[in-house]
């Protein structure tokens, strides 16, 4: 009986070590119309420590966000790659947005963007494209929300679909 304890424990205790290590990579973003400053608002959370580590593969800064010692090129860094891995396309257009800054919530990254003077009579389709943390975790899902003109949708954006839109 003992060593059927011994072996039922040696069997168990892996399956307890991979289910620890196994970590999920996902990141929220929420695309609302603010009447009051006829923009676009888009906010997007990410996990710091993700985020921390694609500085370090794509980079190569230490950038330790949210810490006393947070790399001065972090902002930098952290909208270039923004830049280059989130698109807002507006009636089928790609737009120019500002990338207004982030800051720190927890264990997770808030960055707020902005498409500024947007025409909601005219507004007939939003489209995002987020390959954000794609490029490092095979895995990743990138939850997008849009709430726009009472229209509502959601998708789960993956490095083999980056793309989503919603039509008004």
């Amino acid at each position: 009986m003992r060593n059927f304890r011994k072996a039922l424990l040696i069997l168990i205790l892996p399956l307890f070590a991979f289910a620890a290590a196994h970590k999920f990579y996902v990141s929220v973003t929420n695309v609302n119309y603010s009447e009051k400053d006829r923009a676009i608002q888009i906010t997007s959370r990410i996990f710091i420590d993700d985020m921390n580590r694609l500085m370090m593969a794509r980079y190569d800064i230490d950038a330790e966000l949210d810490t006393e010692k947070e790399s001065k090129l972090a902002d930098e860094y952290l909208e270039k790659y923004v830049r280059s891995k989130f698109v807002v396309s507006l009636n089928g257009q790609p737009i120019q947005y500002n990338f207004i800054g982030k800051k720190y919530d927890a264990d997770v990254m808030i960055c707020y963007i902005e498409v500024a003077d947007v025409n909601l009579k005219e507004l007939k389709s939003v489209a995002i494209e987020n390959e954000i943390l794609t490029d490092l975790f095979d895995d990743q899902q990138n939850v997008v929300h849009i709430n726009i003109k009472d229209e509502k949708k959601s998708f789960v954006l993956l490095k083999s679909r980056t793309k989503g839109m919603l039509n008004l």
